[in-house]
């Protein structure tokens, strides 16, 4: 099992739970089980006992499941060991050996409360107990339930999938003791990788009650206006910063099947004058739907499916009147409609619809604080986390204007929300000397704090300016003389620019500071190599413009692991190919838990160009597993390169070998930049750059095994002809090649081996095609 260091854990810290009981392994019980099981930590998987001869068949089969699902709700599957299945009639009494027990049942209430019982008898007490109910309030689970287990209770609403949702909402009764809250936030935040919303005890909480209401209004104006599914996921996706399922296909994402209940569940909780009843009630087609089995993904299909008769796969979409399946038609907006302003003012019936939808959502969601969150951030965040929206409610209204919305909302017939009128003409967020401020319901401004040890470049973009910058990257002092480098071009991808500024800024971290991280606050480390800008170069036969990019490449990359200050690399998202070799090259890594990291050149038909293969070859003839002479890291290197291959997870690059057993990994993507700070300082007393390595290659006898291996993939149809083209230049590389053994290969040497090889293999046909598909299609070209 991987040990992950927690944010701020270089200390050693340890989680405030040292085993968690999770009752009920549906898909979110054991989603919950495995993230848990992710961060190091033992669980107690309980559900009902099983007829025949397994009585934990449930909790088993669940955990079977859950190493066969993808996406994977293990960071790792060694993760599941730490997962002890039983039945809560002969175990439920091992829930006194928990530190936090969370209950994931069905969503009905009578059957919480029976459990609630039984486990106020066995619990310890002044352990917390809490519920992932969806839309059940906290005062309507403990109604009737003494006052000892009520003190210990409160609400913990994970998102599905709980790996990769970071949204949970934490919901407080009058009398849920302090402690217990403060103890499972901080829990949920550093080792479970959580963004906490405290919301009110109120139905749905803040996610589900807009988001819900969202599409509940989405799909019926939809049927009232005659639109086609494509055209509601074209008009209510991007134009608003959600993303492109849209409402249908969101809808077939999460299961048809569970909103008749979410909405029966809704409105039997909410006053009968809540807006949220004028669009409950579900489509007549929904019936129609689940009753054959279309209930989304999971099931036949949807409101989209594929169609696999006659051999092929053919999407197809429902009409929304008659039930009918036909082949989905692609849907543009209008010239002047991409956008929320230019949408929101068509004169068509596709901005009618958007007026009426998006009018209704955010009228609704400002009327809700503080019913539902004492502020507007709450709301904004739960939205951003919980639905993937790239702005909550009220930050898409200073995007529209609010005076505008007020003024669309009168021309819909829609009641302006009081928060809407009082905020007027001005915006519901505004920078001020550094500091982002919110609009509070009592009319004042207030600071949007961050959770302590939290910090994020935007912070210091707001405050002041970087220490240097181009248009492609840039330098940020981010305090105790610690500096940080980010790259700015489009997914973070290297080109010269970017090269010229991370060579000024390795000199003058050299002058005026202590280490250096390398980070970015967008979605993706780096996405490697500017290919277009290559594939351009290539088509102008500009071989030596090409060379240059190369060897300047490999020369910074060098300088980095060279410099005579610590360097930490601290990626989040996908580092591949030159954003996988940077890492490669630094001091220590500080990982995000959810990095996909790989050297995925042979993709595109090339090998890496910046010191990938010699640094992949010093870090596993290093490891005891790879021991035994040059052969057997020469193989392992180029099977994981070979077959481009990507860490699923920050767990899996360390038995990649990507990542050492001395980086750390982050639960919190927020936690990620202060916790790569920490790592850097703590390399800077006695600092001293790494030696430079020799290799022993295995010479021309290991390229003939390697070449062995590729043309039996080859004879087996796995491998094309160009695949065994690229596998041989980079058999090349690990191997040195023409001679019976190569003694004493410097670093320079293997350098020249990568550099060659890329530059012959970026002046074939198949490679260039290659890469144009790439370019185009953004998948692979197998020739």
């Amino acid at each position: 099992m991987t040990q992950h260091i927690p944010s701020g854990g270089t200390d050693g810290a340890r989680p405030a739970f040292s085993r968690v009981c999770v009752i009920g392994s549906g898909v979110m019980g054991a989603g919950i089980a495995a993230q848990i099981a992710n961060a190091g930590v033992p669980v107690l998987l309980l559900d009902r006992k099983a007829d025949g001869a397994d009585p934990n068949a449930l909790a088993n089969d669940a955990i079977a499941r859950a190493l066969k699902t993808d996406p994977a709700p293990f960071m790792d599957p060694a993760a599941a060991k730490l997962i002890t299945t039983g039945n809560i009639d002969d175990d439920l009494a091992r829930v006194a050996e928990c530190d936090w027990v969370v209950e994931v049942i069905i969503e009905r209430l009578d059957l919480k409360q029976a459990l609630y019982r039984r486990l106020d008898a066995v619990h310890r007490p002044g352990t917390p107990i809490s519920s992932n109910t969806s839309t059940i309030p906290l005062a309507r689970l403990v109604e009737g339930l003494p006052a000892r287990f009520t003190r210990d209770f409160l609400i913990t609403h994970f998102f599905n999938p709980p790996r990769y949702m970071r949204l949970l909402e934490i919901v407080t009764g009058p009398v849920t003791d302090p402690a217990h809250v403060d103890a499972v936030t901080d829990f949920c935040d550093r080792w479970l990788g959580k963004s906490v919303v405290r919301a009110k005890d109120t139905a749905g909480f803040i996610a589900n009650r807009i988001g819900t209401f969202w599409m509940q209004a989405a799909a019926r104006v939809a049927v009232d206006h005659g639109l086609t599914v494509e055209q509601v996921d074209t008009i209510i996706g991007r134009p608003f910063g959600i993303p492109k399922t849209g409402v249908f296909g969101l809808l077939d994402l999460v299961g048809i099947d569970l909103m008749p209940h979410i909405s029966a569940s809704m409105k039997s909780l909410l006053a009968a004058g809540d807006r949220y009843h004028a669009f409950a009630d579900d489509l007549p087609l929904i019936g129609k739907m689940i009753e054959g089995g279309y209930t989304g993904r999971k099931g036949k299909g949807g409101f989209y499916r594929i169609n696999k008769a006659g051999g092929g796969k053919v999407k197809e979409s429902i009409d929304l009147a008659t039930g009918a399946y036909a082949v989905s038609e692609r849907f543009a907006l209008p010239p002047g409609a991409g956008d929320a302003a230019g949408l929101l003012a068509a004169n068509d019936r596709f901005g009618a619809y958007a007026r009426k939808v998006m009018g209704e959502t955010l009228a609704y969601a400002a009327s809700l604080v503080p019913e539902i969150s004492d502020d507007i951030v709450g709301v904004d965040k739960a939205m951003e986390l919980g639905f993937n929206w790239k702005k909550g409610p009220f930050a898409l209204i200073d995007q529209i204007g609010a005076a505008k919305l007020a003024a669309l909302l009168r021309q819909e017939g829609i009641a302006v929300p009081a928060l809407v009128e009082a905020v007027g003409d001005g915006r519901f967020y505004q920078d001020r000397d550094g500091v982002t401020r919110a609009f509070g319901v009592d009319g004042g401004w207030h600071p949007v704090a961050r959770a302590e040890g939290v910090i994020l470049l935007e912070d210091f973009r707001k405050g002041g300016k970087p220490v240097l910058s181009s248009r492609s990257g840039a330098l940020w002092d981010i305090g105790d003389g610690v500096a940080c480098f980010e790259i700015t071009t489009k997914m973070n991808t290297f080109d010269e620019s970017v090269m010229a500024i991370l060579e000024k800024s390795i000199a003058h971290v050299g002058e005026h500071f202590k280490a250096l991280v390398l980070y970015s606050d967008a979605a993706h480390f780096s996405a490697g190599a500017n290919l277009g800008l290559a594939a351009f170069a290539a088509n102008m036969a500009a071989w030596g413009e090409i060379r240059k990019l190369v060897v300047r490449g490999q020369a910074v990359y060098k300088a980095l692991k060279y410099a005579p200050f610590p360097v930490v690399a601290a990626p989040a998202g996908m580092a591949l190919g030159g954003g996988c070799e940077i890492v490669l090259h630094a001091d220590a890594v500080q990982a995000h838990a959810e990095s996909y990291i790989g050297l995925v050149e042979c993709g595109v038909g090339l090998v890496p160009g910046w010191g990938g293969c010699g640094e992949m070859l010093d870090r596993l003839r290093a490891d005891p597993h790879t021991a035994g002479g040059p052969m057997p890291p020469a193989r392992e290197v180029f099977e994981m390169i070979a077959t481009a291959r990507v860490s699923k997870s920050a767990a899996e690059a360390r038995r990649m070998h990507i990542l050492r057993d001395r980086d750390g990994i982050t639960m919190n993507r927020d936690r990620l930049l202060a916790d790569a700070k920490v790592l850097a300082l703590s390399l800077v007393e006695g600092y001293r750059p790494p030696p430079k390595p020799e290799f022993h290659l295995a010479g021309a006898g290991g390229k003939l095994a390697l070449d062995m291996a590729v043309e039996g993939m080859a004879r087996q149809g796995i491998a094309t002809p160009h695949d065994v083209t690229v596998a041989g230049k980079l058999a090349f590389i690990l191997t040195g090649g023409t001679h019976d053994s190569t003694e004493n290969v410097t670093e320079e040497d293997m350098l020249e081996l990568e550099r060659t090889a890329f530059l012959e293999l970026i002046q074939s046909i198949p490679t260039l095609d290659r890469i144009e598909h790439m370019l185009e299609t953004g998948k692979p070209l197998r020739n």
